[in-house]
């Protein structure tokens, strides 16, 4: 490459009408397929042609195919589990972790606030797992393709949940062993990652509760503990990728989307190598909000794999403040200090929306901070190159 790359990690917020829409389906009242069909046609075409726009490289379909989160999206696409939503042990929809228990008078205020649906822990495996959501995937990878096709842009890429994000509290009723349920999840998963790359897109895995687990597990289990849940959704991610090139997948962490305290956020240094057994060819990683930002200099004393590009967070989703373009630009040039001008990417720090419910900013602010990170993309390909 002979220039700084603008990308994101994927998640953009949803016009009002597909909200509508997406809101009857979750609900289980009558919509009209074919109208949803076609609003969600035009909606992709839309938010591409924007992002193209803004100065975007690599864009997305704004996840616009998902239905109610980044990650539960699956459950529609995935056989062999059950909703159980009475389940007296389901946590809420932030679980109770360290930075729950240390401002439980925010999170109580909070979460009625952000326009959640649902719960996290109701899902029930029953079964054999298999995948089954072939016909939605291929709607999703057909509308961004048609998107990409009318405009200027260097590649697209689809985001998709990794085994971790899918089963981090496993509840199993089937396999007997926690290591067999979440290979099942990764072999099914695999499906949906190779058919993305073999339709020509980009895929990204999303896992942001491979470093979350660790606010929720610790205290009262140790480091050990949770690296060893942690290895285990690693080597089955590995897995579940098997047979797809590096230079087709990337692989984003972060430690939630939700603007709280995260002072029980694990560090970088203690999973990045976990994070870089992951075998792709981009690593999307938090750098921009005010707990994460002074962790580039992880990069001093890590080595970047050859061929690899670091995809730091260098925007945030989490604050309606529009970073300035100057500042982007130094995110970039000081890391790219440490793993070299051709091993960075401009990246955001989470998506702009959880998903179709739960947007962390308006729209407009949204559009005001792609362009900034474009804007700041070209001022350190200036100063690098």
């Amino acid at each position: 490459m002979d220039r700084i790359l603008a990308t994101h990690v994927g998640s953009l917020v949803r016009p009002p009408e597909l909200v509508e829409i997406l809101r009857l389906k979750e609900y289980g009242k009558p919509y009209d397929e074919a109208t949803y069909a076609e609003t969600l046609r035009r909606s992709v075409a839309e938010v591409v042609r924007g992002q193209a726009e803004a100065g975007v490289d690599i864009v997305s379909d704004g996840e616009f195919g998902k239905s109610v989160s980044w990650s539960r999206y699956v459950r529609e696409r995935l056989a062999g589990f059950e909703m159980r939503p009475d389940d007296p042990s389901t946590p809420a929809v932030v679980a109770a972790g360290t930075d729950k228990r240390m401002f439980t008078d925010f999170y109580a205020e909070y979460e009625g606030t952000q326009g959640f649906v649902g719960t996290l822990g109701n899902w029930v495996c029953t079964g054999p797992v298999r995948y089954v959501g072939h016909d939605a995937l291929r709607r999703d990878t057909d509308n961004l393709k048609a998107a990409i096709a009318s405009v200027d842009v260097v590649d697209a890429f689809l985001p998709v949940v990794a085994p971790a994000s899918v089963v981090p509290w496993p509840k199993d009723e089937h396999y007997g062993s926690e290591e067999d349920l979440v290979f099942a999840v990764a072999d099914a998963l695999g499906e949906e990652y190779r058919t993305i790359v073999d339709a020509g897109l980009i895929v990204q895995i999303d896992d942001a509760y491979l470093p979350m687990m660790y606010d929720y597990m610790v205290p009262p289990a140790t480091m050990a503990d949770y690296r060893a849940w942690a290895e285990l959704r690693v080597e089955a991610l590995i897995r579940a990728l098997r047979g797809i090139p590096p230079e087709r997948a990337r692989y984003h962490v972060c430690w939630g989307s939700w603007n709280a305290p995260h002072v029980g956020d694990v560090g970088l240094a203690d999973i990045v190598d976990l994070i870089l057994r992951v075998p792709v060819g981009a690593y999307l990683i938090e750098q921009a909000n005010p707990r994460h930002e002074h962790e580039w200099r992880v990069w001093e004393k890590v080595r970047l794999p050859e061929g690899r590009t670091l995809v730091p967070g260098v925007i945030s989703h989490a604050t309606n403040v529009v970073e300035h373009p100057e500042l982007v630009a130094e995110r970039l040039t000081r890391l790219a200090g440490l793993v070299g001008r051709e091993g960075v990417m401009a990246g955001t720090d989470c998506g702009f929306a959880q998903g179709p419910f739960v947007r962390r900013v308006h729209p407009s602010i949204m559009w005001a901070k792609l362009r900034a990170l474009a804007d700041g993309a070209k001022l350190a390909t200036e100063r690098l190159w």
